[in-house]
């Protein structure tokens, strides 16, 4: 095993170190960074509604089944970001587009459509209500069931909220306002006017449901989909076999987990590129609810606040907002300065986060300043490869002079023989002597493990990459190259392979290939290892990389090409610095002969036994000089003439020969 082996060994080796000494010493010596689970605190505890609110499926229940859902009037909602509509049954928001963005990149395609009411196929929608306390029925209080009028506003926009309201025909009046920003942001505030004698005491809640799985699960670790919360700093997630796994609660006649929080928290459900997510008043109690009802299929979250004790004449009131939309990291960054923590931590980071974070906030920069996410990301490029300069730099160094002393490495082995122990000392000796570590050369492979990592998590998560046009062809850089060696590039009439057949897998576009060419490059500019089996490893290579990446984000591809460029020219400039100048084109050269070293030299082979033994060189000449001194003013005939001159070798070779040996 050679020493670049060993260094990819060791350089593996450290990465996981890196990570599980980040992860254990890392809550001691940043506790800020690691947040704790909090304790339980006994001192303020407050009071749930006495019942439960109905689970999902009941005729009550605010996620009925389809039949139990009439049909009712509806409000628009028109916003830069958002179209839909408002049901007035229920008050629920059960029908919203994104303007902004379309299914695919196709001309024509249609927008994203978020949330869908019951009735149609995978219904996902949000709404509110009041859970009875004390005395109260669940008649007295408005449900899914209730059917709420307009007193306030016609379509729903960032400058015009909605007014609803509700009599319960027993002394409590209901108002809802509903407003929306410019973004994906509802907030529904929830009043309650008591004109009776006596105390009453009702309890607001929010729920988000969902009908089934979603279409589009990918279930893979890169990303996560299913159910996400916040309770007092403590963020978690859930994927969907979780929750259909949870223990029944039979208060709450489901598969239920209920979760306390004293201050602030959120929960809701997340897709790859959205988010629908309640955010009760943050300071005040409430208790995140996750809940799976089998018999529906009805994936559920809610946020339920403690009973409000509405006197006499007075009124009360609650507020709850909706995030529903796009997981956009600068809008989501500014709800949280808004007041709603940790929410930039709703965009899946990763293992990486404290990298996939900073490396995402400069690609966004990058991208507002140059207008190119393609461009962007190979600005994010040299950026990462400045930062490391200085270790690379000596790596680059150390490597250059591991090269300078392979012929006194050859020797030692040589006297070494098969004696392991006596080569290791000698070779340790000689670094020493030369000031030479022969571990540095790991440390650009040790660097480029996690950022790659992480450089792609930001690719595949981050809504910024999605559908992001590079140039030509490269309309979405979070996607595979849609070029394709099967058509020719798109010359030939015919289209192309599906991506993820093995069609595709085999017919790769151009930035795969021109990947596995810049890796080529990069590997000449050193000879190729003495060993045979490592020679065929190492040039095998960049091949098997270039087939692997074919279907990567064609994103996480430009930034591959674009520091296999950027290290072969730093390697290029420092081994010339050191006096050692890479022998290029020598080395493709040598990489396509088939003979070995030892062929080449071998001597030329013996000419075959049927061929004619060549003539001594002494005793041709003897013969022809006689002719011409015999008759020296003989003319002979035209024809001899002529046969004598296609025949100069015979005669001239007699003189030089003769002045020879004098």
């Amino acid at each position: 095993m050679d020493d670049q082996n060993k260094n990819l060994i060791l350089a593996t080796v450290l990465s996981f170190l890196v990570i599980l000494t980040w992860f254990v010493a890392g809550p001691m010596l940043f506790p800020d960074w690691f947040p704790a689970e909090p304790a339980v605190q006994q001192a303020e505890q407050f009071e749930p509604a006495a019942p439960a609110p109905p689970v999902a499926g009941d005729a009550d229940s605010p996620t009925a089944p389809a039949l139990a859902v009439p049909e009712a009037p509806r409000l628009t909602i028109d916003t830069p970001k958002l179209a839909g509509s408002i049901s007035l049954l229920g008050g629920r928001i059960d029908d919203l587009s994104l303007k902004t963005y379309t299914e695919t990149v196709a001309p024509g395609s249609p927008i994203v459509r978020l949330l869908k009411p019951v009735g149609e196929d995978a219904a996902f929608y949000a709404l509110f209500g009041w859970q009875p306390g004390g005395d109260l029925g669940f008649d007295a209080v408005p449900g899914a069931g209730t059917e709420w009028q307009l007193t306030s506003g016609g379509t729903l926009t960032p400058d015009a909220p909605v007014t609803l309201t509700w009599d319960n025909a027993a002394g409590l009046l209901f108002t809802r306002t509903i407003a929306v920003d410019d973004d994906f942001l509802f907030t529904v505030t929830d009043a309650v006017t008591n004109t009776g004698a006596a105390e009453a005491r009702p309890a607001p809640y929010g729920v988000i449901a969902r009908h089934g799985l979603p279409k589009g699960l990918q279930n893979i670790w890169v990303v996560h989909e299913g159910l996400i919360s916040r309770t007092d700093g403590r963020f978690a997630e859930t994927n969907y076999g979780e929750v259909s796994d949870l223990p029944v609660v039979e208060r709450e006649s489901a598969q239920a987990e209920l979760v306390p929080a004293l201050a602030d928290g959120w929960i809701g459900f997340t897709d790859h590129y959205w988010m629908t997510v309640l955010v009760p008043e943050q300071g005040k109690p409430f208790t995140a609810v996750t809940k799976y009802v089998p018999g529906a299929d009805i994936y559920q979250t809610e946020t339920r606040q403690p009973l409000l004790a509405v006197a006499a004449g007075a009124t009360v009131s609650s507020t709850t907002r909706l995030f529903a939309g796009a997981k956009e990291w600068e809008t989501i960054r500014g709800y949280q300065a808004e007041g709603i923590p940790g929410f930039v931590d709703s965009i899946d980071w990763g293992w990486f986060y404290f990298l996939t974070k900073p490396i995402f906030a400069v690609l966004h920069w990058l991208n507002k300043i140059i207008g190119n996410m393609g461009l962007a990301i190979i600005g994010l490029t040299f950026v990462l490869k400045l930062l490391v300069l200085p270790l690379a730099y000596k790596s680059y160094v150390s490597m250059a002079r591991m090269k300078e002393l392979q012929p006194e490495m050859e020797a030692l082995k040589e006297r070494a023989g098969e004696d392991k122990q006596k080569l290791q000392k000698e070779m340790m000796q000689l670094y020493k002597e030369k000031k030479v570590n022969p571990a540095a050369g790991c440390l650009p492979i040790l660097i480029q493990i996690p950022i790659f990592f992480s450089l792609y998590k930001v690719i595949f998560v981050t809504i910024e990459l999605r559908h992001a046009p590079f140039f030509g062809w490269l309309n979405d850089l979070s996607g595979p190259d849609t070029s394709t060696l099967y058509n020719l590039f798109g010359v030939l009439p015919w289209a192309a392979p599906a991506h993820g057949s093995v069609l595709a897998l085999i017919f790769i576009g151009v930035l795969p290939i021109l990947l596995g060419i810049t890796m080529w490059m990069q590997q000449k500019l050193n000879p190729a290892p003495t060993d045979p089996v490592q020679q065929q490893v190492f040039a095998w290579m960049p091949w098997i990389f270039m087939f692997m990446l074919g279907s990567f984000a064609s994103g996480l591809v430009v930034y591959w090409i674009a520091n296999n460029i950027i290290t072969f020219t730093q390697q290029y400039l420092i081994m010339r610095s050191h006096g050692h100048r890479p022998d290029i084109f020598g080395n493709i050269r040598s990489g396509f002969k088939k003979k070995s070293v030892a062929e080449g030299l071998a001597p030329p082979p013996a000419p075959p036994p049927s061929s004619p033994p060549a003539k001594p060189p002494a005793k041709p000449p003897a013969k022809p000089t006689a002719k011409p001194t015999a008759k020296p003013t003989a003319k002979p005939p035209a024809r001899t003439a002529a046969r004598t001159a296609a025949k100069p070798a015979v005669t001239p070779p007699a003189k030089p020969t003769t002045k020879g040996r004098k």
